[in-house]
C-alpha cells in the first residue's frame, strides 16, 4: 500500500452558498456517499494561505504574537497571510507576509509542509515556508491595522519552541506544523534537501 493522498471528488447532487463574507464563505453540499446515500455537508471555502517559518542565524524563530477572535486567545505565531489573488505564486505571497508583519526579507527559500488546516470542514490549504539568511528589509515598515496593530515580536530557540509545543503551551497550527517539520528536516535528509521555493502545489496551482 502507498500511503499518499490522492485527489478524488465524490458526486454533489446539489449545492448553495448561503453565506458569503469578505474573503471567505459556507457552502452546502448534497454529496452521494458509497452506500447510495446523500449526505448534506456544510464547509467554509477558504482561498488558501501561506505562512513563514524563518530562522536567524543563531537557531531562533521569528513569531509574532496576535489576538483571535474565534478562540478569544493571544497567539504566538509565525507569519502568514491569504493568497489574495486566485493564481498568486504562494512564494511571492510568503515574501509579502514576512516583510509586512516582520519587516524581514530572507534570501533562502524552501517549501517546509502543505498541510489542510482542518479538512472535515474547511478546504483552506496551507503551504510553509521555510526562509534563512535574514535581513531587515529595506523601506517604510508597513502600516498595521485592526488585530496587527497590537502585534509583538519574539525570536525563539528551535528547541525552546518545541518543549513549548509538546508541553501545549503554543497552539497555532502553522507554528506547531513548521517547527516540528523542521526538526524533522533536519533529523533526516537535512535542510537543503527540502523541495524548492517553487515546487507545485496542486491544493492552489500558480504560475511562475
Amino acid at each position: 500500500m502507498t500511503i499518499k493522498d490522492t485527489p478524488e471528488e465524490w458526486e454533489i447532487r446539489a449545492t448553495e452558498t448561503p453565506f458569503r463574507g469578505n474573503k471567505t464563505s459556507v457552502r452546502t453540499d448534497d454529496v452521494v456517499m458509497p452506500d447510495g446515500s446523500v449526505v448534506r455537508r456544510d464547509y467554509q471555502v477558504h482561498p488558501g494561505s501561506v505562512a513563514v517559518l524563518a530562522l536567524d542565524e543563531e537557531d531562533r524563530v521569528l513569531l509574532i504574537r496576535q489576538y483571535r477572535h474565534p478562540v478569544r486567545h493571544k497567539l504566538w505565531e509565525i507569519p502568514a497571510g491569504l493568497l489574495d489573488v486566485p493564481g498568486e505564486n504562494p512564494l511571492h505571497a510568503a515574501q509579502r507576509e514576512l516583510y509586512e508583519e516582520a519587516h524581514v526579507k530572507a534570501e533562502d527559500w524552501r517549501v517546509l509542509s502543505d498541510v489542510y488546516t482542518t479538512p472535515g470542514g474547511c478546504d483552506e490549504a496551507v503551504r510553509i515556508f521555510l526562509a534563512r539568511n535574514l535581513s531587515e528589509a529595506e523601506g517604510a515598515r508597513f502600516e498595521t491595522e485592526h488585530e496587527e496593530t497590537d502585534m509583538e515580536h519574539a525570536r525563539v530557540p528551535v528547541d525552546e519552541l518545541v518543549r513549548l509545543v509538546l508541553a501545549g503551551d503554543v497552539h497555532n497550527n502553522c507554528l506547531v506544523v513548521g517547527v516540528l517539520s523542521l526538526v524533522a528536516a533536519r533529523g533526516g535528509e537535512g535542510l537543503d534537501a527540502l523541495r524548492p521555493a517553487d515546487a507545485p502545489w496542486p491544493a492552489r496551482p500558480f504560475e511562475s
